[in-house]
């Protein structure tokens, strides 16, 4: 048995334990059931959840949330429209926010356009090799062609 201000009790049988826990106020906790024997710990219980739940609750405000910003596109984009697109994924980027970057083909798009919207996605791609890599291929879901990329580290 350890006390609240860490004095060590040794063994002591249980009924002892929760008489001299009982004597000072305190809560008697299990700390370690599977020890031989086991280690219990005097404690004022309802303070040491309220500490706990105050260091989780740091622990999550200080955690980064990645976020998946989407570029839509088309296959036929011009060259200064790709250029802002770019900008805009390269602020996500470096920000450490992931880019989905998709091109929307038409209902019934030949090989050609397909073709044409992943050479669309390849040179995204190739721009942004400076602040992102890419996450797996290129992927035809649909009408759509996509690809995640994430920031360097």
């Amino acid at each position: 048995m350890i006390g609240d201000d860490g004095t060590q009790y040794g063994e002591v049988s249980s009924s002892k334990a929760n008489q001299l826990s009982a004597e000072k106020g305190l809560d008697l906790v299990l700390v370690a059931p599977n020890a031989k024997p086991p280690v219990c710990k005097m404690m004022d219980y309802s303070k040491y959840r309220y500490e706990q739940q105050k260091k989780a609750k740091e622990a999550r405000k200080h955690q980064k949330t990645v976020e998946v910003k989407e570029i839509r596109m088309t296959a036929v984009i011009e060259e200064h429209d790709i250029q802002t697109k770019l900008n805009h994924a390269e602020k996500f980027l470096t920000k450490g926010n992931k880019v989905k970057a998709s091109v929307r083909l038409p209902y019934r798009a030949g090989e050609s356009l397909i073709e044409q919207g992943k050479e669309v996605l390849n040179h995204f791609k190739d721009e942004l090799s400076e602040v992102g890599e890419m996450d797996g291929r290129i992927v035809k879901n649909g009408r759509f062609l996509f690809m995640m990329i994430n920031p360097k580290n």
